[in-house]
Formats: C-alpha cells, structure tokens, sequence
C-alpha cells in the first residue's frame, strides 16, 4: 500500500487519554512587528493545531467476580470514557506537555487531554 495524505496516520495508534495535534504555522511577527525566529516561536507557553488522531480516552475499572480471571479472555474489552477532543478539531495547549515527534517528514505533537485548553469544532449545522 502506497503512504498518501489521506492514508499515512492510518496505522498510528493514540493510546489512552492522548490526542496527535498537527502544529499551525505559527507567527512570525509579533503585534509590535517584531519578528521572531522559529526557536522562539516554538517555546511559547499555549500553542495551537489541529486534532489528527484521538485515543479511547480513559479507562475505567470494571468489577470482577473472585471466580473471574482479570487476565482472562475478556481483557480486551476495556471501558474507557471518551475525551472531548474530536478529529478536526483546532486545540489550543500547553506546549510544556507536549511531546514532539516527526513522522513521515511531519512533525506532530502528542498531549495529553489534560493540557488541552480549548477546542473550536467546526460542525455543519
């Protein structure tokens, strides 16, 4: 299978309570009119870019008899609460628990739902 745009997040998998956010350009040139080299740029506390992948979210315990195995045949069907954040969605976060990765060329930021900030849904009414 040939790696496309529209195909190339398709084997990665979020675990847990994290989102895979695609960084926006940011600005260059301050309100002031100052510009700002990209080292800078990337430092700033609250960064934003768009939701690419969303994990389950939260697992939740579940009861299990004392005659049931925990590691049993039904391990993999795990509860999880699920996050708010959406594919598409624009997030705004805090950059200070971001993890950066770079895949296939594109460089994307891991976070947890916890340090995201804000989401802005475009939704068709």
């Amino acid at each position: 299978m040939r790696i496309s745009e529209k195909n190339k997040l398709e084997k990665i998998i979020i675990v847990g309570d994290r989102v895979l956010i695609k960084p926006t350009t940011s600005r260059e040139q301050t309100k002031s009119g100052l510009y700002l080299p990209p080292g800078v740029q990337e430092k700033e506390k609250v960064q934003e870019g768009y939701v690419m992948k969303a994990g389950p979210g939260y697992p939740v315990p579940t009861d299990y008899g004392l005659d049931e195995e925990i590691w049993g045949e039904d391990a993999e069907n795990v509860r999880y609460i699920p996050l708010q954040a959406k594919e598409g969605d624009l997030a705004i976060y805090l950059q200070r628990d971001a993890i950066e990765i770079n895949y296939l060329g594109e460089k994307y930021f891991i976070v947890p739902q916890s340090a995201v900030l804000m989401l802005v849904r475009e939704e068709d009414l």
